[in-house]
């Protein structure tokens, strides 16, 4: 059942006694002033059913802790620690002197109620409540859209150690695959979780190696008892089907069928990282620079710095881009806006929806790359798509073809003796079969979007003054050690990034001057 504050502190009052310690100001002394308002305890109701059993620690005591610890960016026995020995953190959490709080599981297990419930961001959804109700952005219709890549809390596994613990997986969760390795496997002594023991300098001893496990593996997958599996033995089912794929080929000389593999010289795409965290993946920020987990999706009105949209997605996938989010992240938005954001979002797709919308665009568009340094790019030929003609800076003109294939292309060609015969030739093309231009659907919405952005001043001046503002709030989302995530899994990754957003506009709200009376909430900033 759902516990109450007591009526009686554990000691003296902290909030009481101590009030002039606590930084007026704070996300302390706001807490310690108003969780009951912020928290109040029917907000926690459906997740307390029963009015049977032992009384928990309060919820609202558990959301205060869990919004200062994800601000502070601390594990669950930190947090705890803070909560028995800090005076800050006990007037915010209501806690008495001599309270020595609870053990830490219990916020793992609070958390657990949370993900479990129907509204498993409801802290983040009450702290968008109090923005609503205190007209923080009314009438503000500028949002900033960004992504960063926040790291796994797992460590990248090589080939090897992916194929030993998947097998090692499905052993453990599988009913009757210890017995089919014991019959079948023969490569690695399957108790022992490291690596096996061989010279791995030696090319040809690693080839041998990768090749008697990707056996194992298909042996056990293809002993398996027949049986209806359960959620956890199909995923490691599931996960060792994958591992024993991914990162293989057959061997030289082998047709696929002899059973010979050796490490593929490619990345799959979409790689498994880490059998640990199944849906982490590789993140390329260049060619040389790359970070391993998920990446943070956000929206951002600039003027407050106010998060009014976040969500944590795989770093790697089409399904995943930034382009693809980008349409969650507005899709409670009302009214028409002003929308900022790198060229990460600058897809024709999303262009054309946003634009359709009534929105004003400050999407920084890729810059075009010319076939010929300094030469001509696309935007310099003449695309008539209606008449289906494209007129090069020359004046040649050549019929534009019908579109085709999955993108829906277009495609026009110059022939040789065209560009040959061209004094301009040297500023277009090296090709001696002639210039290829590629037309894509949404073309002219994409070279307007050029051109306003290389002439237009107002364009030019509003991304330079409030664009800037989503990378400071990337870097307080990322602060006090914040790139790296706390959990395992896309799942308990959306949660904590929620509460997280939660915590930061929080603490934004009460810079501006958060201020709760007879009932309202009210934006009140302190005068100088």
């Amino acid at each position: 059942m759902m516990g109450r504050p007591p009526e009686e502190p554990v000691g003296p009052d902290v909030w009481s006694v101590c009030r002039e310690l606590i930084p007026a100001g704070s996300v302390f002394a706001f807490l310690a002033e108003h969780r009951d308002a912020l928290f109040p305890e029917a907000m926690f109701a459906d997740m307390y059913p029963s009015a049977d059993g032992r009384p928990s620690v309060p919820p609202n005591e558990l959301a205060c802790a869990i919004v200062l610890q994800v601000l502070h960016g601390l594990s669950d026995f930190e947090t705890v620690q803070h909560l028995r020995c800090d005076l800050r953190w006990k007037a915010a959490c209501g806690l008495g002197l001599n309270d020595p709080a609870f053990d830490p599981s219990l916020l793992a297990y609070f958390r657990r109620r949370l993900a479990c419930s129907m509204q498993p961001d409801r802290i983040f959804e009450k702290v968008r409540e109090v923005v609503a109700a205190t007209g923080a952005l009314k009438g503000k219709h500028r949002r900033a859209l960004d992504s960063a890549v926040l790291e796994d809390a797992v460590a990248t596994q090589d080939t090897v150690t992916q194929l030993i613990a998947a097998i090692r997986r499905v052993i453990r969760d599988v009913p009757g695959a210890e017995a089919v390795a014991a019959g079948h496997c023969r490569a690695h002594d399957y108790t022992d979780p490291g690596k096996p023991r061989i010279a791995w300098n030696d090319e040809a001893a690693r080839t041998r190696l990768v090749d008697a496990l990707v056996t194992d593996a298909l042996r056990l997958l293809g002993h398996l008892p027949e049986q209806n599996l359960g959620l956890k033995a199909a995923d490691a089912v599931g996960i060792l089907t994958l591992v024993a794929g991914q990162d293989v080929e057959p061997a030289d000389g082998s047709d696929g069928t002899d059973g010979r593999w050796r490490i593929a010289r490619r990345t799959a795409p979409d790689r498994m990282i880490s059998t640990v965290d199944p849906e982490a993946r590789h993140a390329h920020k260049t060619h040389s620079r790359y970070h391993d987990g998920f990446k943070a999706h956000l929206a951002v009105e600039p003027e407050t710095g106010l998060i009014t949209a976040i969500a944590l997605r795989p770093a790697a996938g089409a399904a995943w881009h930034e382009a693809a989010v980008a349409r969650e992240l507005l899709a409670e938005e009302t009214g028409v806006l002003q929308v900022l954001a790198d060229a990460a979002y600058s897809s024709a797709d999303l262009r054309a929806t946003l634009t359709a919308a009534g929105h004003r665009l400050l999407i920084k568009p890729p810059a075009l790359k010319p076939a010929v340094p300094g030469g001509f790019t696309l935007d310099d030929f003449h695309v008539d798509a209606t008449n289906g003609t494209v007129t090069c800076p020359g004046g040649h003109t050549t019929i534009l073809l019908a579109p085709g294939g999955s993108h829906r292309q277009r495609k026009a060609w110059f022939t040789a003796k065209q560009c040959t015969s061209c004094p301009l030739k040297s500023r277009c093309t090296t090709a001696k079969g002639g210039r290829v231009v590629t037309w894509r659907p949404h073309h002219d919405l994409q070279q307007a979007a050029r051109s306003q952005a290389t002439s237009d001043p107002d364009w030019q001046a509003d991304y330079r003054r409030w664009r800037p503002v989503v990378e400071r709030v990337i870097a307080w989302l990322v602060a006090r050690g914040n790139r790296r995530l706390p959990c395992r899994g896309w799942i308990n990754g959306e949660r904590w990034i929620h509460h997280r957003a939660a915590a930061l506009n929080l603490r934004r709200l009460i810079n501006l001057g958060l201020d709760h009376r007879k009932g309202t909430w009210t934006l009140a900033p302190a005068t100088p």
